[in-house]
C-alpha cells in the first residue's frame, strides 16, 4: 500500500484568522484518515499550520519521509496556499502523486488541472471512497493513467484535464468511522465558545449531515454536497460526542451542518438523546429560519443550544427571493428572532452586501433591519464574494465581475477586486453598489454593532496593500469612516 500524507498548508487567511484562537481540526481530511486507517493504509495528516511548519519545514519534511502520495486540502479563501504546497511537493519528490481535495478542488477542478502542471489528480466531492480506491488501485511508478476509470477523479487526458464520472455520494454516512482526531496534535487546537454565563469552552465541530436541500445563488454547497440531505443516524452523532467529551474534554459542540435542521424531526430526535443521556454540552448550529418551530426550538433549548445563526442575506424582498433564490418572508425572520429572545438563545442572523442589481434603497432596507434589533441580536455581514461553480460565478462572468479568461489560479489579475482583510483571496461582486456605499453600509454596521474600531485594523491593512487599486479602496474606506464617525449615516448617498 502507499505511504500517504495529507495536508492543510500553512499561512494564508485562515492562519491569521485563527491565529489568536478559535483553530478548528480538518473534518474532511480526518475522516479520509479515519477510512484509510481502518484499511490499513499508512496515512499521516499534517497540519501546517498548527504546527508552525514553514514552505521550507514542509520540503525537508516530504524529502524526509518519502510519501508515495501527497494529497492537500484547498478551500477558495486558501487556494494559493495549497497551489504552493502542490507545487513544493512534486518539486521535494518528483515521483509523488499529488492531488487536491476539498471545496475549491471539487468546484474548479478542471481550472486546478489546466494551470497547475505540478498537479496530478483532483478528488471531486466527498473523499473518503475516492481516495481509498486510488490508494488500492496506484502504486508508486506507474502513473496516473492506471485510475482513469475511478469515479470522483478528474486528470489528464492528451495534456487536458478530464472528468471521469462522478462518484454517488455515501448514501449511509453511519458507516464511516469518526473522524481520527487522534492523527492531529489535538492539544493544540484552541477552539473554544464563549457560552454566556460559562466563559469560553473546550469545543469541537462535528458534522452530522452533507448536503443542502435549498439553492442559494452564491453558494456551492448543493453542488459540491447535493441538494439531497444525507444524515447520521442520532446515535451515531450522540455516540461522538460522548466519545470527544470522554477523551478530550469537550464542553462544547459546533454542528457543522449547513443546516442543521434540514429534517426537524431528525435535529428533535439528535436533543431528545442529547437530553436523556445527560451529556450536558454547549451546541451552536446554523438552521434554516423558514422550518423552525417553536417546539423544536424549545428542545433544542433544553438539549443545550446557546447560539443559533440563520441567513436572511437581504432586507429587500426583491433581491432575497428573485436575486438570492431564498425564498424566506420576513416574517418568518422575525417569529424566529422573537423566540429566541424570549428564550434567552443568542440570535445571529447572517447578511449580505452588493447583490446582483442591487440598489442603493435596496440596501438601506438591510441597514434598517439590522438597526432595528440593534443591541439584542449579532449579525454577520459579509460583501457578497464569488465562488466557483456557483450561479454567482456564471453572473459574474457575464457581467464582467470576473473578465474574459479569468482563472482561479492567477493572483491580484488586473479588474479582480479582493479584500484579504474581509475573505482572503476571493473575488468580491461590485455591481450596482458603488465601492463608496458599500464601505458606508458596512461601516455603519460596524459602528452601530459596537464591534472594534476599524482603525485597530489599519496597520494590518496597510500591510496588505499589493495595488494602486488596493491602497485607493482602503482611503476610501478611511474617509467614510472619518465621515461616519462625525457626521452620522446618509439616507441618501452621493458617494
Amino acid at each position: 500500500m502507499p505511504k500517504v500524507q495529507l495536508y492543510v498548508p500553512p499561512g494564508g487567511y485562515f492562519a491569521e484568522r485563527w491565529s489568536k484562537g478559535s483553530s478548528i481540526p480538518p473534518l474532511g481530511l480526518l475522516s479520509i484518515g479515519a477510512v484509510l486507517e481502518r484499511e490499513g493504509i499508512p496515512v499521516e495528516i499534517v497540519p501546517a499550520d498548527i504546527l508552525g511548519l514553514s514552505w521550507s519545514d514542509i520540503v525537508r519534511k516530504i524529502r524526509a519521509d518519502r510519501p508515495d502520495i501527497v494529497g492537500v486540502t484547498i478551500t477558495t479563501e486558501n487556494r494559493f496556499q495549497s497551489f504552493r504546497l502542490v507545487r513544493l511537493a512534486k518539486k521535494a519528490r518528483p515521483e509523488v502523486l499529488t492531488i487536491l481535495g476539498g471545496p475549491h478542488a471539487s468546484m474548479a477542478a478542471e481550472d486546478c488541472l489546466d494551470h497547475i502542471p505540478e498537479l496530478d489528480l483532483v478528488c471531486r466531492g466527498e473523499g473518503e471512497e475516492t481516495m481509498l480506491e486510488v490508494c488500492r488501485r496506484w502504486t508508486p511508478g506507474s502513473g496516473a493513467a492506471v485510475l482513469g476509470d475511478v469515479r470522483g477523479l478528474v486528470l489528464r487526458r492528451d495534456g487536458r484535464a478530464s472528468a471521469n464520472p462522478p462518484r454517488p455520494p455515501i448514501a449511509d454516512l453511519d458507516t464511516l468511522p469518526s473522524p481520527a482526531f487522534h492523527l492531529v496534535p489535538f492539544e493544540k487546537y484552541n477552539f473554544t465558545l464563549d457560552v454566556p454565563g460559562r466563559g469560553p469552552l473546550r469545543a469541537i465541530s462535528v458534522m452530522t449531515s452533507r448536503g443542502c436541500p435549498f439553492a442559494c445563488s452564491f453558494c456551492a454547497t448543493p453542488i459540491n454536497w447535493g441538494r439531497h440531505v444525507r444524515m447520521r443516524s442520532p446515535e451515531n452523532v450522540v455516540r461522538e460526542i460522548e466519545l470527544l467529551k470522554e477523551r478530550y474534554g469537550i464542553e462544547a459542540v459546533f454542528f457543522y451542518d449547513d443546516t442543521f435542521n434540514a429534517s426537524p424531526r431528525r435535529a428533535d430526535a439528535i436533543c431528545d438523546l442529547m437530553i436523556a443521556r445527560g451529556l450536558d454540552v454547549r451546541f451552536m448550529c446554523d438552521v434554516r429560519l423558514d422550518i423552525m418551530s417553536r417546539e423544536l426550538i424549545e428542545k433544542m433549548k433544553r438539549a443545550g443550544l446557546y447560539y443559533l445563526s440563520y441567513g436572511l442575506e437581504a432586507g429587500s424582498d426583491r433581491v432575497r427571493k428573485d436575486i438570492v433564490g431564498k425564498q424566506i418572508d420576513l416574517a418568518d425572520f422575525h417569529r424566529l428572532t422573537g423566540w429566541c429572545l424570549e428564550l434567552g438563545i443568542v440570535a445571529n442572523v447572517f447578511m449580505i452586501f452588493s447583490h446582483p442589481t442591487e440598489t442603493w434603497t435596496e440596501a438601506q432596507e438591510t441597514i434598517r433591519l439590522i438597526e432595528k434589533y440593534r443591541g439584542r441580536i449579532e449579525t454577520s455581514i459579509a460583501i457578497l464574494h464569488v465562488y466557483p461553480g456557483t450561479p454567482l460565478e456564471k453572473t459574474a462572468r457575464e457581467r464582467g465581475v470576473l473578465p474574459p479568461g479569468f482563472t482561479w489560479t492567477k493572483r491580484y489579475r488586473k479588474g479582480v477586486i479582493t479584500l484579504p482583510l474581509a475573505q482572503g483571496d476571493v473575488p468580491l461582486f461590485i455591481d450596482k453598489l458603488r465601492w463608496s456605499q458599500i464601505c458606508e453600509l458596512v461601516l455603519r454596521w460596524s459602528l452601530s454593532s459596537r464591534k472594534s474600531s476599524p482603525l485597530k485594523k489599519a496597520p494590518r491593512a496597510l500591510r496588505k496593500i499589493r495595488s494602486w487599486g488596493d491602497f485607493a479602496r482602503l482611503a476610501v474606506m478611511g474617509a467614510k469612516y472619518l465621515q461616519l464617525k462625525f457626521f452620522g449615516f446618509r439616507t441618501k448617498s452621493r458617494a
